[in-house]
């Protein structure tokens, strides 16, 4: 392996524990004002950071799973829980900042995730979907914990799926025309990037969908 190999995966690496670390902390975040104990938080953060992961390996029969196979990713989620949770009153100043670090690590993980199901000779369909999961599947289970709406369905959220599917499409078709080349899968993060930081700047949300409400009446 030459130097720049070497450095390359250095750097995929620490992105990688980047985007762990960003998913954890929403993970731990998520527990504010429920009265969960630490424990609670820990669990959280290891299933917002992990889970999609988990869920994209189990469906390509890649085991052992990536944080398994490697435990500093687990490592790392129960470590920035932790800290969170103790640290949370002098991080308040940073949380302004997280919603442009997790479209960051969105991005990184969708794009992982379809990158790693195209090497398991999916098709290309199938890998956009793989890509989505990884990137969202993490936080719809912590909801499901915490006994809420996913973020992923509410629209407040601001076009979060939907930048994964954009930017999975786009990494697939452009890996398809040029496979060894590594410039697709940084048009993918842009385009995930581009799209949800456009969505939380502009307020851009989907069309929702209205039903009647239990009196029979048509919802505003």
């Amino acid at each position: 392996m030459n130097v720049l190999q070497h450095e390359a995966q250095a750097l995929y690496f620490a992105l990688q524990h980047f985007g762990v670390a960003v998913s954890a902390v929403a993970g731990a975040l998520a527990a504010r004002g429920r009265r969960v104990d630490l424990f609670g938080v820990m669990v959280l953060a290891l299933v917002t950071a992990l889970g999609g992961g988990t869920i994209r390996d189990m469906c390509l029969g890649a085991t052992p799973v990536f944080w398994i196979s490697d435990w500093r990713y687990a490592a790392t989620s129960l470590f920035t829980g932790v800290a969170t949770f103790w640290l949370i009153r002098h991080l308040e100043p940073l949380l302004k900042y997280l919603e442009l670090a997790d479209a960051f690590a969105l991005a990184l993980f969708t794009i992982v995730g379809a990158s790693k199901s195209l090497a398991f000779n999916v098709g290309g369909f199938s890998a956009v979907v793989l890509g989505t999961i990884t990137g969202v599947a993490g936080g719809v289970l912590r909801d499901v914990l915490l006994n809420e709406l996913p973020l992923v369905f509410r629209p407040e959220i601001r076009l979060y799926a939907t930048a994964a599917i954009a930017g999975a499409t786009v990494f697939v078709f452009l890996h398809r025309l040029t496979p060894s080349a590594s410039w697709p899968m940084i048009a993918g993060v842009l385009t995930i990037l581009g799209i949800r930081l456009a969505a939380i700047r502009w307020g851009l949300v989907l069309p929702v969908f209205e039903g009647r409400s239990e009196g029979g009446e048509e919802k505003p």
